[in-house]
């Protein structure tokens, strides 16, 4: 039967023998009849340059925004790094003033307190040296040895206008994540990459055990959610890296601080669960050592 009889009158035949849903895949293009492979895109197709005005000295300027509609996200690490396809979303969750100097993670940049301000204004801007503005480079991508630097301004600035323990711990957790990050990045295959890989790996761990440190002083002190995080992540989070640290009683509180709070989501159970199997069976094979 032809499904598409009575096309004739539009000056159109059809092949009784069509099929709707042949595999289009398995033909080639129309030109040179080669499959044409998906291009992959780069970082700047997922940036644009977003104004902002400074907290501190109240000139706008224009920071890198990522095009969250466009990222797709993939399984972030056990310890909740979050990882995207083709971007590292990390690096551009900063916002620094090219003028004065003020930086912070987004979240706290617009925010901030006068008496922080005069804080910042003393101990940053006072002694902040700009750099000159360069249209070109708006949407120009950030390596990662300038969003590394970028996040210890940030918390250097933490420091300066006496933020909260939370917000200081988390600094130091994205700063770990993206000396993680950059050390996945290198190869190999020269002396200078396994030398940079080493320094990054000693300097991740010397942020990680400050970002620890500072979330455990923080859940006493503090209330929730912390850093936009309710308490069962940040219970997560600490067990996750508690673990890497060994402190396997600090892990195993967490852990079930997770497992019997009753707003905690499935998916941060199972996750807590994993990661107690895990913890179960490094102690027995050390045990078993």
């Amino acid at each position: 039967m032809n499904l598409f009889s009575g096309l004739e009158k539009f000056g159109l035949k059809a092949d009784e023998e069509m099929n709707l849903f042949e595999d289009e895949s398995k033909k080639g293009s129309v030109a040179g009849g080669v499959t044409k492979e998906a291009e992959i895109p780069t970082e700047e197709t997922f940036l644009l340059p977003k104004a902002v005005r400074c907290a501190v000295c109240d000139k706008v300027f224009k920071r890198k925004m990522v095009k969250n509609g466009r990222v797709k996200r993939e399984e972030p690490d056990m310890d909740l790094r979050p990882r995207h396809q083709y971007i590292d979303t990390l690096k551009y969750n900063i916002t620094s003033c090219p003028f004065c100097g003020y930086t912070a993670l987004n979240n706290y940049f617009e925010h901030l307190p006068a008496g922080q301000v005069k804080l910042v204004q003393e101990k940053i801007c006072a002694n902040f040296k700009p750099e000159p503005q360069k249209e070109e480079d708006e949407i120009k991508p950030y390596d990662y040895d300038t969003a590394v630097a970028m996040h210890k301004l940030s918390l250097f600035t933490a420091i300066a206008k006496k933020a909260k323990t939370s917000e200081k711990a988390y600094n130091c957790l994205v700063i770990s994540w993206l000396l993680r990050a950059q050390k996945e990045s290198l190869s190999d295959d020269t002396e200078e990459n396994k030398a940079k890989k080493e320094a990054c790996a000693k300097e991740e761990e010397a942020f990680y055990k400050q970002a620890y440190d500072g979330f455990l002083k923080a859940v006493a002190t503090e209330m929730f959610p912390m850093c936009g995080m309710d308490q069962s992540t940040v219970d997560y989070l600490l067990a996750c890296m508690a673990s890497h640290f060994k402190q396997y009683d600090v892990a195993s509180k967490c852990i079930a601080n997770v497992l019997t709070s009753v707003s905690a989501n499935r998916k941060i159970k199972d996750k807590a669960l994993a990661m107690k199997e895990e913890i179960v069976a490094v102690i027995h094979k050390e045990k078993g050592n």
